[in-house]
């Protein structure tokens, strides 16, 4: 059974805080979010799981609901969408 990979384009610099700044950062690499390049940021479905415990005031935190499922950088959020 293969993991799926979910993406979100987040911009240069918020993928950037999301690989390095959020708290998650200091996980295992299975557990946090990777700079992807070109803007676009990628969770494992560990890294979503982990991000899942954030607080929703906390860079990286995830929610899922009526507005689908996305990932914040300060009070923006981004579409995150399997790709695999």
């Amino acid at each position: 059974m293969r993991n799926r990979t979910f993406r979100a384009q987040v911009g240069v610099e918020n993928a950037a805080i999301l690989a390095t700044e959020s708290r998650t950062h200091w996980l295992a690499s299975e557990y946090r979010p990777h700079d992807a390049g070109d803007g676009w940021i990628e969770l494992s479905e560990a890294a979503l799981g982990a991000s899942r415990e954030l607080g929703e005031e906390e860079d990286g935190a995830i929610t899922d609901d009526a507005d689908g499922l996305r990932i914040w950088v300060g009070d923006e959020a981004y579409d995150l969408d399997p790709v695999s």
